[in-house]
């Protein structure tokens, strides 16, 4: 149980999700918390702005089994290495897979024909020491299929043998940057040791971890899922004003699955991470500013 403290009101959600609420912003935040919700406008870190635990509770209680894979993820690998905590995160979304309620969630979206794929999905670009390597399905907001994340792997291990790249920008065409995976390609795991292995030898966030002090990631857009957990690992992260950011999985059953769990708490600390992945809430580039999920918000030159 969360210790007691006097301005802090303890909900334990689903008997596993930990949330403590307080008008005001106590000095003290406790580590047996996993989400911390204040009144306090603009609060400091690890506290969140919310004056109720509405969305919370909702989201723990519609799904359960995510919500709680998701604190005990965070909780254990906040000190783990981060290719280890790659690969704890993998292994609790393979297990989600075959949940119930990312298996109704699959049941529940409508079928439509498999979008046609043409053309390279990651376009690479040299000058000099520079390397731009640029997201390219436009038409579907850059949404990261195993194409793209192959070529994006492909991009990053160049990258690792040839020191003579000196910086490595990270940007997506058209109107986002990249809105995660690729919605088409979900629920086509039949094994889900298989697609854990494959997970994590083909994670396009370790590679941007190992190369991080040369990755400037460039977001636009929807920058969800996929989009903010892989750029988060970058060396720096520069935002434009109109970008939107959000993590989706929890209501679809799952986890954040392309290193969100391991990325984004070694920026904003694991109880925002969490109140971000329980409720699905989109984020601004200002505010993910002033968490420093970002390091500057600036239209692009």
């Amino acid at each position: 149980m969360a210790p007691a403290h006097d301005s802090i009101a303890t909900y334990v959600i689903a008997d596993r999700v930990i949330v403590g609420l307080s008008h005001s912003t106590p000095d003290a935040a406790f580590d047996a918390f996993d989400v911390l919700l204040t009144a306090t406008p603009e609060p400091p870190r690890p506290w969140v702005a919310c004056e109720s635990l509405t969305a919370v509770e909702s989201a723990v209680r519609a799904s359960p089994a995510a919500a709680t894979a998701l604190v005990q993820v965070l909780r254990a690998t906040e000190s783990l290495p981060v290719v280890t905590a790659i690969t704890v995160e993998s292994m609790a979304y393979s297990m989600l897979q075959h949940g119930e309620v990312f298996q109704r969630w699959l049941r529940a979206r409508t079928s439509r024909p498999a979008r046609a794929t043409t053309g390279d999905p990651v376009r690479i670009e040299r000058h000099d020491t520079r390397l731009d390597v640029v997201l390219q399905r436009p038409a579907v907001h850059n949404a990261l299929n195993a194409a793209m994340r192959d070529a994006l792997c492909e991009a990053f291990d160049l990258v690792t043998l040839d020191p003579s790249i000196a910086e490595v920008h990270l940007h997506g065409d058209g109107p986002s940057f990249c809105s995660g995976g690729d919605l088409d390609e979900f629920g086509l795991a039949t094994d889900a040791g298989a697609a854990h292995l494959i997970r994590v030898a083909r994670s396009v966030g370790q590679r941007v971890h190992e190369n991080a002090d040369r990755v400037t990631a460039h977001l636009h857009g929807a920058s969800i899922g996929a989009g903010i957990e892989i750029s988060a690992f970058a060396g720096r992260v520069v935002a434009d004003p109109e970008t939107m950011i959000s993590l989706p999985e929890v209501r679809m059953g799952l986890i954040p699955g392309a290193g969100g769990t391991v990325s984004l708490p070694r920026r904003i600390g694991r109880h925002r991470t969490a109140f971000l992945a329980l409720t699905g809430a989109p984020l601004d580039a200002e505010t993910a500013r002033a968490w420093g999920l970002v390091d500057d918000a600036v239209h692009p030159v």
